[in-house]
């Protein structure tokens, strides 16, 4: 994996405060992506264990939201310039440089894990390993809520992000992943936003068996 995440950490490295900046209304511009947060959020606390990881968090905003909704909540970054910025913006809320195949958490510990347009840069050959690692940090029912872009297409389709190559997904493809990875889908939601690319926004809420 290692040519791909150094190709993806510089990119972001380059890119800090733009992208900060982009996302600096914190989602208010995005109900659909912004509500499925908050839904996840309910159906944590709900759990009883709301210690989350914001897995790929950028510059943090996300992990605020996420401590607004009540969860116990920090972020891991693979690109060191996003989790300086993350320190500084939110002082109050734990980030982390890690990498998403070998997550600094114990076993079992998590009652939810936010991928957030986070695995979206890694080959499709290379994303279960990516969601095992996430079913292993997840205490038994305990949610991830992945987050990324899908397409109509039968397989995935990669395409040009500004700041790395990426990947759209068939939703029941990626769905069929979670299913094999442990979890259980109970929810999901495909927004068409118009964009250029003629993507749509995908999120898969899914509960550890």
């Amino acid at each position: 994996m290692t040519e791909h995440q150094d190709e993806t950490r510089a990119g972001y490295d380059g890119v800090v405060e733009l992208y900060a900046s982009l996302f600096a209304d914190r989602m208010e511009t995005q109900p659909f992506a912004r509500n499925m947060i908050a839904t996840f959020a309910e159906l944590v606390r709900a759990t009883g264990n709301v210690r989350t990881a914001d897995l790929g968090c950028g510059p943090g905003h996300l992990t605020a939201l996420l401590h607004e909704f009540g969860l116990d909540a920090f972020g891991l970054d693979l690109s060191p310039g996003m989790v300086d910025h993350a320190r500084r913006a939110h002082p109050a809320l734990r980030f982390d440089e890690a990498r998403m195949e070998s997550l600094p958490v114990e076993d079992g510990a998590l009652g939810g894990v936010l991928a957030h347009y986070s695995m979206i840069h890694t080959p499709p050959a290379e994303v279960p390993a990516l969601l095992a690692e996430q079913v292993r940090v997840l205490a038994p029912g305990g949610l991830l809520l992945a987050s990324f872009f899908g397409t109509e297409a039968p397989d995935p389709v990669p395409f040009d992000h500004k700041v790395a190559p990426a990947y759209a997904w068939p939703p029941d493809r990626f769905a069929a992943l979670l299913t094999e990875a442990g979890l259980t889908v109970v929810s999901r939601l495909l927004y068409d936003p118009a964009s250029e690319r003629g993507f749509l926004d995908t999120h898969l809420v899914a509960r550890r068996d």
